[in-house]
């Protein structure tokens, strides 16, 4: 091993996460100003309004923005962990927090043997290209304990269905986690968790679960692949509006809910190919559980009635645990995320009036970031099923095929 590489390539993530944070928190504390709508907006208003709720004991129940599990209430609590800092400003230390214990855990798991760092800088190099909306959202958060979860999976299942039991109690998306997971003890720790917290919140917090109905009345988000329809349709005389609807700017008008029920018909076949896979899989390598988790969020997020800038930093967060095993196939998709989160930040922010108004600008910054999104899910579901379905010999990872020569040299 060159120690001397591996300390410098370590000084150089360190560095740059530093550096890059930094910028990232004069954005949040609008030191610098950073162009487009302020996205610190959804913790000063939205957020706080909902802590003042909270901290009453029960859920804000009339109001149709709150769509979060239960467990959701204990990042929005959060910074009341720093009572000496306002309330937005606590937020963005505790989301930085959260940041740091991502690239540390990454940091854990690349320096051990058969691992690589690629997957701390992707990570590094990754929050950044998303903008500051990474700070003013919780999503970095429970990206934080599902990478936690994640990297647990292969040696200490239990540990992985505790840690993604609770996330899935954030938000939804981390139990995709288990259809990679071949012990039954992270599918038994996940539903044990979930029914301890959420009976918990059940009986001490009313209005635990009113988020389900405020879920399923959503629209299509003006972001979203299904949105693509209408951007073109009102340069054809489509008369739908656009609307701030359900938290989220939304179109709102004829055909809509035809074009939301054919995202959840593809959500569904998306959902369906999984479980074919999950029957027909006979090769689980040591990258399969986090390649399965990538390929399933990718899936999911592609065919949502909703692609918030926000969730991209869970997909570069499971493409960072991805990219940690040099036997992994995810590569070239995890390369497309990034690509796809540099885009993001130029239609949100810096350009959203251009996506509103579904002008040329805007349009063609969605097509390319959907796109891209697009081909990251084709290309992960084949690559993951090639490595695990189809009969095409896996190549052996770096280690095995050294002891494959050493032994037939001896021999």
């Amino acid at each position: 091993m060159d120690i001397a590489g591996a300390r410098r390539s370590l000084a150089g993530l360190l560095v740059t996460w530093c550096l890059t944070r930094v910028i990232l928190l004069l954005f949040v504390y609008k030191v610098w100003i950073f162009p487009g709508p302020d996205v610190t907006s959804d913790v000063s208003v939205i957020y706080q309004g909902w802590y003042e709720v909270l901290r009453t004991g029960a859920f804000p129940r009339g109001d149709v923005t709150w769509q979060y599990p239960p467990a959701a209430a204990l990042a929005i609590l959060s910074p009341a962990l720093l009572p000496f800092l306002q309330y937005a400003s606590a937020f963005f230390v505790l989301a930085c927090v959260a940041d740091l214990a991502v690239l540390a855990l990454l940091l854990y798991a690349g320096l051990r043997p058969g691992k690589s760092l690629r997957g701390a800088w992707m990570w590094v190099a990754g929050v950044p290209l998303i903008g500051p909306t990474v700070y003013a959202r919780y999503d970095v958060m429970v990206t934080a304990v599902t990478v936690a979860g994640l990297l647990a999976g292969a040696r200490r299942p239990r540990v992985m269905g505790v840690l993604v039991g609770f996330a899935a109690m954030l938000k939804v998306w981390p139990a995709l986690l288990l259809l990679g997971a071949r012990k039954r003890a992270a599918w038994a720790w996940t539903a044990g968790t979930v029914a301890v917290v959420a009976g918990l919140f059940a009986v001490s917090m009313p209005g635990a679960f009113s988020f389900l109905t405020f879920q399923s009345n959503r629209g299509t988000e003006v972001e979203s692949l299904g949105s693509l329809v209408f951007h073109v349709a009102r340069h054809f005389g489509w008369d739908g509006r656009v609307l701030f609807h359900y938290g989220s700017i939304e179109f709102v008008g004829p055909w809509v809910n035809a074009v939301s029920s054919a995202a959840l018909f593809l959500t569904g076949v998306a959902f369906g190919w999984l479980l074919l896979w999950r029957l027909m899989a006979t090769r689980f390598l040591p990258s399969t559980l986090a390649d399965a988790a990538f390929t399933a969020v990718l899936m999911f997020t592609v065919t949502s009635r909703v692609i918030s800038p926000q969730y991209m930093v869970w997909l570069v967060g499971l493409g960072a645990v991805c990219v940690c095993f040099r036997g992994t196939r995810m590569g070239l998709p995890a390369l497309l995320v990034l690509a796809a989160c540099l885009v993001t930040v130029l239609e949100f922010p810096l350009w959203f009036q251009h996506v509103v108004a579904s002008d040329l600008l805007g349009v063609t910054l969605l097509i390319l970031r959907n796109g891209l999104l697009v081909v990251a899910a084709v290309c992960a579901a084949v690559q993951l099923w090639r490595s695990t379905v189809s009969g095409e010999p896996v190549p052996p990872l770096p280690a095995q095929a050294t002891r494959t020569k050493e032994t037939s040299a001896s021999s």
